[in-house]
């Protein structure tokens, strides 16, 4: 187990290869008279092709983060460079992609086309239905294309939300719980296809409950009390 400074990997990473720096990260929402501190400090810096886990108790910050990563939500103070930096304007659709714990999809559409929705947004439907179809069948769901979304089990509906952000391989993808819903087995294929996105250049951010998958990724970053690194410790090293 090592800890180093902004969660940076072991040798640190060349200039070139950094996809997200941030350096005192702060959040904080009001919840009726009450202010709630939900991210106090974060430090960390991510880089092409590492497959991040982000741990830590419930309320710990780690949804907070990763809204601030993807630009979701703007921090109120600290330093954030990145995809979805606040003073970068809104990022390409093909630059940072989000899996969040409610999944977000179109309850329209159905999952094919939920999957295709961000190669249209980003321009890019030429060819785009090979990709889709290829993700659909690595994670199971080739058979449910047609279907829509109300059709499938919450299981298969996490993973057309992690298909949708996959397609178009985003320069960061971050994913809020993506295996809350899966057996041992889809939990494992889950980790692998975000593996292969890494083994492609992106970066992924996993923030997960599941202990006996921290060993197929990179490191481990660990928050604590809207702390990242959390204190004592922060940044453990994985076993991908």
């Amino acid at each position: 187990m090592t800890t180093e400074g902004f969660g940076e990997p072991q040798g640190g990473a060349p200039i070139s290869q950094v996809v997200v720096e941030a350096a005192g990260l702060r959040k904080s929402y009001r919840r009726g008279p009450e202010e709630v501190l939900a991210l106090r400090h974060a430090d960390l810096i991510l880089q092409a092709g590492e497959l991040v886990a982000l741990v830590g108790p419930s309320g710990s910050g780690k949804t907070t983060l990763l809204n601030l990563l993807c630009g979701w939500e703007r921090p109120d103070g600290g330093r954030l460079s990145g995809p979805s930096a606040p003073d970068g304007g809104a990022p390409a659709w093909d630059a940072v992609a989000m899996v969040p714990q409610d999944l977000g999809l179109v309850d329209e559409l159905s999952v094919a086309e939920n999957v295709l929705l961000p190669l249209w947004l980003a321009g890019r439907l030429d060819g785009g239905r090979a990709e889709v179809a290829a993700l659909l069948e690595r994670l199971g769901l080739a058979r449910h294309g047609d279907r829509l979304p109300a059709e499938v089990s919450l299981g298969e509906r996490q993973r057309v939300a992690l298909a949708r952000a996959m397609v178009v391989g985003p320069r960061l993808l971050l994913a809020d719980e993506p295996t809350g819903h899966q057996d041992a087995d889809w939990a494992t294929a889950v980790f692998a296809a975000m593996a292969a996105l890494t083994a492609e250049g992106s970066c992924c951010l996993v923030a997960t409950h599941s202990e006996e998958l921290l060993g197929k990724v990179d490191r481990v970053l660990t928050i604590g009390d809207g702390r990242l690194p959390a204190y004592p410790g922060g940044s453990t090293s994985g076993g991908r």
